[in-house]
C-alpha cells in the first residue's frame, strides 16, 4: 500500500509548478537547467513540469544559448505586448514587466542611496528594463509603455515634481519626457499614493465605489484620492499631500519649508527619534518588523503615528466623503499595531450626524498596490492594439 495519501502526487505536482512560475517571475526567464539549480527540483521534474504548463499556455520556451551550448529559456507566457511599472521609494526601487492582461513577467528590485538623483536613477531604470526584456526574450518595439511611481506629487501640466524641497535632486525635470525619449515609448509619472488609488479603485477594495481614498503610511504620508473613478490631482498635482497638513503650530520644520506638519510627527525620522536613546541605531524596517514582534517601544511610537494619521484623514474624509478609505505602506505591515488606532482615531474625528464611511481597509494588494496601479494607467493611456500594430 502507498505511504502517500490519496491525491498527494498531484498537489506536490502542482507545488512544484508554482514554485517553477515563481521562479521564473522572480528572474525574468531562466534555461531548464538554471531552474532545476534555482527551484532545487531535478531536472526530469522540471522538464516534466515546463511542458504541461507550455502545453497549457502559462509559460513560452525560446530556443538560447548558455556558454556556447543551445538550450531552451523559459518565459511566462506573454499576451500581446509588455508593460513596464516602476516604484521609486526613499531607499528603494521596484521594476515590473507585466503583459497585457496584467499577468507579471519578470520583477526586479535594487536599494538607492539616501539622496538619489534623478539622472542616475533614471538610467539605472531604463538599463533595468532594457535587461529585463531581454530576459522574457521580447523586444524593444514589445514595450507598450511605462508608468514611474514617485513618492512626491507630480505636476499635470508640466510634468515637474510639484512639492519642493521633497525629492530635491529631482526637481525641474520633465521626467516623463526624458524616459520616454530614452525608452521610446510612452512614459507616465505619477504619485505613488495616486496610483495604488487607481489599483484600489480598478481591481480592489473600491472597485464597486465612486469615490475613494487611498492612504499610503511610510517614511511619509501621502493619499491619493478617487472622485468619480478618477484620479483626482487637483491643479497643480498636489491634492491628496495630508503628509503637510501643520498638526503642531510650534513643532519641528519640515522639509517642505513650513512647521509641524503631519510627516514630523508620523514619518520615519519622528518614529525612529524618540528611540535612538534606548535602542540604538534602528532602521525605519527594524521597527515595524520589532512592533510587529511584539516590541512594546517600537509598537508603541507606530501607534502613536497612527493615531496622528487618522486625525488627519477624518479631515480628509469630511471634505471627499469617500465611501471606502483604503490604507498601504510599510507602516500597516504592523498589523493591528497600526490600524487598530489608526481606526480609532478616523472614528473618533468622524463628527456623528455626518456621512460616515465604512472602516478603513488594508490595501487589496499589500506593497504591490504601486506597480498594479502603474500597470493599469499604461493600458488605460495607451491604445495597445494600435501602438504594435504601427510599429509592426
Amino acid at each position: 500500500m502507498s505511504r502517500w495519501p490519496a491525491g498527494s502526487q498531484s498537489g506536490l505536482r502542482e507545488a512544484n509548478a508554482a514554485k517553477i512560475i515563481d521562479t521564473i517571475k522572480r528572474f525574468g526567464g531562466l534555461t531548464q537547467v538554471e531552474l532545476a539549480e534555482a527551484t532545487g527540483l531535478s531536472a526530469a521534474t522540471v522538464s516534466a513540469i515546463v511542458k504541461d504548463l507550455s502545453l497549457s499556455g502559462m509559460v513560452e520556451t525560446h530556443p538560447t544559448s548558455r556558454s556556447g551550448r543551445r538550450a531552451q529559456l523559459v518565459t511566462i507566457a506573454r499576451r500581446t505586448g509588455v508593460v513596464g511599472a516602476v516604484h521609486v521609494g526613499n531607499r528603494s526601487m521596484r521594476v515590473r514587466l507585466s503583459d497585457v492582461n496584467q499577468t507579471s513577467l519578470a520583477e526586479r528590485s535594487m536599494p538607492l542611496a539616501a539622496d538619489h538623483a534623478e539622472d542616475t536613477v533614471l538610467d539605472r531604470i531604463a538599463l533595468l528594463i532594457v535587461d529585463m526584456l531581454g530576459m522574457i526574450a521580447a523586444e524593444a518595439e514589445d514595450l507598450i509603455g511605462v508608468c514611474i511611481a514617485v513618492p512626491v506629487p507630480v505636476d499635470p501640466a508640466t510634468g515637474h515634481v510639484a512639492l519642493r524641497g521633497i525629492m530635491r535632486r529631482w526637481e525641474g525635470e520633465p521626467l516623463a519626457e526624458v524616459m520616454s525619449r530614452r525608452l521610446a515609448c510612452p512614459v507616465f509619472v505619477e504619485k505613488d499614493a495616486n496610483l495604488a488609488a487607481l489599483a484600489e479603485s480598478v481591481r480592489g477594495a473600491a472597485r464597486d465605489v465612486a469615490e475613494s481614498v487611498f492612504v499610503r503610511a511610510s517614511h511619509s504620508t501621502s493619499a491619493g484620492i478617487m472622485i468619480n473613478r478618477r484620479i483626482h490631482r487637483g491643479h497643480d498635482g498636489a491634492a491628496g499631500e495630508i503628509g503637510h497638513v501643520q498638526v503642531d503650530p510650534a513643532g519641528a520644520i519640515c522639509r517642505c519649508g513650513q512647521r509641524g506638519c503631519l510627516d514630523t510627527v508620523a514619518g520615519a525620522d519622528a518614529i525612529l527619534e524618540p528611540l535612538r536613546a534606548t535602542y540604538g541605531q534602528l532602521s525605519f524596517r527594524d521597527v515595524i518588523v520589532q512592533a510587529a514582534a511584539g516590541d512594546p517601544g517600537c509598537a508603541r511610537v507606530i501607534a502613536d503615528a497612527a493615531s496622528a494619521i487618522g486625525t488627519v484623514v477624518a479631515g480628509l474624509g469630511r471634505a471627499i466623503s469617500p465611501a471606502v478609505v483604503s490604507v498601504g505602506g510599510e507602516l500597516t505591515e504592523a498589523g493591528p499595531i497600526f490600524m487598530v488606532p489608526f481606526t480609532n482615531a478616523l472614528r473618533a474625528h468622524t463628527p456623528a450626524g455626518l456621512h460616515s464611511f465604512q472602516d478603513p481597509v488594508s490595501s487589496a494588494f499589500g506593497t504591490d498596490a504601486e506597480l498594479v496601479g502603474a500597470t493599469i494607467m499604461v493600458l488605460q493611456s495607451t491604445d495597445s492594439t494600435s501602438l504594435l500594430e504601427e510599429r509592426a
